[in-house]
């Protein structure tokens, strides 16, 4: 599985449509790195990998504080999975390389 690097984020809220820049970095089965997009820069919390799966956290500020719950994978070069959007439920999200 080859994640290390950049990937153009978007992740499906109630709210649109929300594009970022997630960068990635895997040292065994840690992973760690960076989320950034028009509301700023969160970094990637308790980041594992799992056999092909792929789970972090990112605590974003704006436009309200919320912890973000992300579980995928790495299929055919780009990320796909869900993500626990706190009390405003789950849903999708999608990396391709930057």
């Amino acid at each position: 599985m080859a994640i290390d690097g950049k990937w153009n984020l978007i992740i499906k809220t109630p709210m649109g449509d929300q594009t970022g820049v997630l960068t990635l970095k895997q040292d065994g089965d840690a992973l760690t790195g960076e989320m950034t997009g028009p509301q700023g820069a969160a970094p990637i919390e308790n980041g594992k990998v799992e056999g092909e799966k792929l789970m972090w956290h990112a605590k974003v500020t704006s436009p309200m504080p919320l912890t973000l719950e992300f579980e995928g994978l790495e299929e055919n070069g780009n990320l796909a999975g869900n993500v626990k959007l706190g009390a405003f439920g789950t849903s999708t999200f999608s990396g391709t390389p930057a």
